[in-house]
């Protein structure tokens, strides 16, 4: 039950966030428009559209969403997985801290629920920090 609530709750979560935004971004890219978009600054939709104007960064960003979220979701090396979205959870987090307060809610969700998984594989980042 433990390993449940502090682990598979929190890996299944998050692989359904990071594929939600995956599949939408892909979908932007097909057709300019998205499914899902919450209400945003100006400044926020100033900086995706950068992104999505670079030409690059954005297929990246939800190539990455979608590796790290199927990883978390199907249990098939979810540390690495954790470890690709992570960056990409630091930026969503200073996103909403610096351009978008609104979403500060998504911030603490994602916050919580990747601590939660570092905090469960733990052992597996231990090499790195040695």
């Amino acid at each position: 039950m433990k390993t449940l609530l502090l682990v598979t709750v929190p890996r299944v979560l998050l692989g359904l966030l990071f594929l939600v935004s995956a599949v939408d971004g892909f979908w932007w890219l097909a057709t300019g428009t998205h499914l899902i978009h919450p209400p945003t600054s100006s400044r926020g939709v100033a900086f995706e559209q950068t992104l999505q104007a670079s030409g690059f960064v954005w297929p990246l960003l939800k190539t990455v969403n979608l590796v790290g979220a199927l990883s978390l979701l199907g249990n098939i090396a979810p540390a690495l997985g954790l470890a690709l979205i992570a960056p990409v959870m630091a930026v969503i987090v200073l996103f909403h801290l610096v351009l978008n307060p609104q979403g500060l809610p998504v911030a603490v969700i994602l916050v919580a629920l990747g601590s939660l998984l570092v905090w469960a594989y733990r052992d597996r980042y231990a090499a790195l920090l040695r």
